[in-house]
């Protein structure tokens, strides 16, 4: 059975999100004393005395709002209601109940979801404030006081949601879904491809350059597989990053990257490939992770027999260093082509995964060093005895060799492109380690 998920919702910067990152234990959220920080739906995995659970942050419900941003935000609110087991409200002891809250309390009530009244910023654990009390008036039982920065109250919290939790049975094991990172620069289309995957307005898709600031987890299973979206952030150079909330985002962005398998590298068709694209692919290249360049808005620009060669051509130029990962030009908004990426993120996941014998790298090896000698320094000749397979996702094979200082880099690219000849390991990095005989790492 799936997990029972908790969803965590309330007006804005009544400390949802410190609460969040308290209940899961660390700070996944972003948690800054500026209301509608957190904009999307938040997913963290968590547990209680045994019993697992997804919780769920979502940005602060403002019932009546003109402002568009916050208006995506109460739909999203809304969204993860409706997929709730049961709903924390969490409400604020400092600035009292208020009017938002009493509506925040109408639209929980027409959900018919089970709800836990919390009122947050009871940080003294002497005598309780007299306003606590004001809270009842909610008409939904009794309140609990906690405190998101000191942990007070928790315990109790969360043994009033699990007396909701359907009856318990035995856990599935671990799925062996693809975790995607979505990154690219702002308003490349990440949150629209995510939308159009998932057929909903799953994550918030605005104009506004870096609507998207944390890094969003969206499972979807389909003939392909198991796969799980990670919509991250934009990220900006960092001239731009100016505020905190922004630096969160790169840094966020970037751990979404570490933890994926599979990254979607976005590109906007009508620019081309930015220095900005550069920085990001490097992420992604550095970090090791399979990727696919995804060049999207495709359908907005104007087109003849040659318009799809030539951009194919202007980014391997632009992302030299990612000649490996193949490239597909799609539209995030009508869904051109974005069917044919479950089959490459498939693809490209399973030759990261690739492992190769050693009997069989070594027959390359001896036959790349018969059509292209090693090279040679002052007379002395480079001698490489063997090749061997350490490790995966990127696959990551050693050499030995009589010198490490005769092995110059453009033969270690020759002996790479051998291995890429021979067992593709397309959409994947390589990593080389060059070892000299006797070294004992690996």
């Amino acid at each position: 059975m799936s997990k029972p998920i908790v969803a965590i919702v309330g007006r804005p910067n009544v400390g949802k999100s410190m609460l969040f990152n308290k209940l899961i234990g660390k700070r996944l959220s972003i948690v800054e004393d500026t209301p509608g920080v957190t904009r999307d739906r938040i997913y963290g995995e968590t547990d209680w005395n045994g019993r697992p659970f997804t919780l769920i942050d979502t940005g602060g419900i403002e019932p009546r709002t003109d402002n568009q941003i916050l208006a995506f935000m109460r739909d999203q609110a809304q969204i993860a209601i409706e997929n709730a087991t049961v709903i924390i409200f969490l409400t604020d002891i400092k600035t009292g109940l208020t009017a938002s809250d009493q509506e925040v309390a109408g639209m929980l009530l027409r959900s018919g979801k089970p709800i836990v009244l919390a009122v947050n910023k009871m940080d003294s654990t002497g005598a309780v404030n007299p306003d606590f009390y004001e809270f009842y008036n909610l008409g939904l039982g009794d309140p609990i006081a906690v405190s998101a920065v000191h942990g007070h109250g928790t315990g109790d919290l969360l043994d009033a949601c699990v007396q909701y939790f359907p009856p318990e049975e035995e856990e599935e094991e671990e799925d062996d879904a693809i975790k995607v990172a979505v990154i690219g620069k702002p308003n490349a289309g990440k949150s629209s491809l995510v939308n159009q995957i998932l057929g909903e307005e799953r994550v918030i898709v605005s104009d506004v350059a870096g609507t998207t600031r944390d890094a969003i987890d969206s499972r979807f299973t389909n003939d392909q597989g198991s796969f799980v979206f990670i919509d991250t952030a934009g990220l900006r150079r960092k001239s731009k990053v100016e505020e905190d909330i922004e630096r969160y985002s790169v840094l966020r962005a970037t751990m979404a990257i570490e933890r994926s398998d599979v990254c979607l590298i976005m590109i906007d068709a009508t620019e081309g490939v930015t220095e900005q694209d550069t920085k990001v692919a490097g992420l992604a290249h550095e970090a090791g992770k399979a990727s696919i360049i995804v060049v999207n808005k495709w359908d907005l620009v104007e087109k003849d027999d040659k318009t799809m060669d030539k951009m194919r051509q202007e980014v391997r130029n632009g992302l030299a260093f990612m000649t490996y990962a193949p490239i597909l030009f799609i539209s995030a908004k009508t869904g051109q082509r974005v069917n044919r990426l479950f089959e490459l993120i498939d693809y490209v996941s399973n030759q990261a995964s690739t492992r190769i014998t050693t009997g069989m790298l070594n027959n390359v090896l001896e036959d790349a060093q018969t059509r292209v000698q090693p090279p040679t320094d002052k007379g002395r000749r480079l001698k490489i005895y063997y090749m061997t397979q350490v490790g995966i996702r990127p696959p990551h094979f050693v050499i030995f060799c009589n010198d490490v200082r005769l092995f110059h880099f453009s033969y270690q690219r020759y002996l790479e492109n051998c291995i890429r000849n021979t067992f593709g390991l397309e959409g994947t990095p390589i990593v080389l380690s060059i070892r000299q005989k006797g070294d004992r790492e690996v």
